[in-house]
């Protein structure tokens, strides 16, 4: 009996017998439903691929060493245009990762077809792995329908920059919602001040400064901490701190945020606040998020 057979026969129930398990849930009950085909995937963009690495504790580079489609009966809900597979492959390299990962993983994914029902050709292909640790040694579960991408040499390095961005000590706090506005005319016509404070997951105290002076163009910058700079600059586009704002933030200022303030001063900041969103511009997703 050849190995890749036999390694099916003895992790194939597994996968399936872990259906209700807490430990390896079914991906068709908790892989989200995407806008975009993994097929697709060096088209992703910027906050694509964060939000993939986001949410990944373990990210490997791996080359697909066999494939099996699963039966009907053993594939459970799959999505149209789709067959689930059960798939082996040998990791060549760990990017994300802290407890290891074993030297051949096993993991289901939902691939693609084409219009007469043709899988790709993924054997022997290279692919990154967005997963959590599976219930077994070896087992991965990856953290959305589409968190398996091409290991392009330009993927791997863009993958490995995001990863780094994400665990730097000064890496921005992921945004919950919109606190509290507050806006200060200034002394002559068209100046003033607002500043809006922002939820965030671990609590960290972060705002957003906008500056207007007659005859100039509104100035914004984003604050991490209680101190607001008024050197600082606005977060580049295809940053980490641009992504958790422009991917985040509601279009418009909220009612709540500006129920302390007269109409003439909310007004102000309705209209400041327009002035961030703008130069933010569309976060640029292609896909939904888990």
């Amino acid at each position: 009996m050849k190995s890749s057979t036999l390694l099916y026969r003895l992790a194939l129930p597994c996968l399936i017998s872990a259906v209700n398990l807490p430990v390896f849930p079914v991906l068709a009950q908790h892989l989200p439903m995407t806008t975009r085909s993994a097929s697709a995937a060096t088209g992703l963009s910027y906050a694509d691929i964060v939000d993939l690495a986001d949410n990944a504790p373990l990210v490997a580079h791996v080359r697909i060493r066999n494939i099996i489609p699963l039966k009907p009966e053993q594939a459970g809900d799959v999505p149209a245009g789709h067959k689930r597979l059960f798939v082996e492959g040998d990791v060549t390299g760990l990017i994300r990762g802290e407890a290891g990962i074993a030297p051949l993983v096993s993991w289901l994914y939902d691939a693609p077809v084409d219009a007469r029902g043709k899988l790709p050709k993924l054997k022997k292909a290279q692919v990154i792995l967005f997963a959590r640790p599976g219930g077994r040694p070896g087992q991965i579960q990856l953290v959305a329908r589409d968190a398996q991408i091409p290991a392009t040499p330009a993927e791997i390095e863009r993958v490995k920059t995001i990863l780094s961005a994400l665990v730097a000590r000064d890496a921005p706090p992921r945004i919950l919602g919109l606190g509290d506005a507050f806006h200060v005319a200034g002394t002559v016509a068209g100046e003033g001040e607002t500043q809006i404070f922002l939820r965030t997951e671990n609590g960290d105290p972060v705002s957003l400064s906008i500056l207007r002076r007659p005859g100039e163009q509104p100035r914004w910058a984003m604050a991490l901490g209680e101190i607001v700079d008024e050197a600082a600059k606005a977060p580049a586009p295809g940053s980490l701190l641009w992504y958790r704002l422009a991917c985040t933030l509601p279009p418009a200022l909220p009612a709540r945020a500006v129920r302390t303030l007269s109409v003439q001063d909310a007004e102000a900041a309705r209209a400041d606040y327009r002035v961030v969103i703008d130069a933010l511009g569309p976060c640029g997703r292609t896909r939904t998020p888990a």
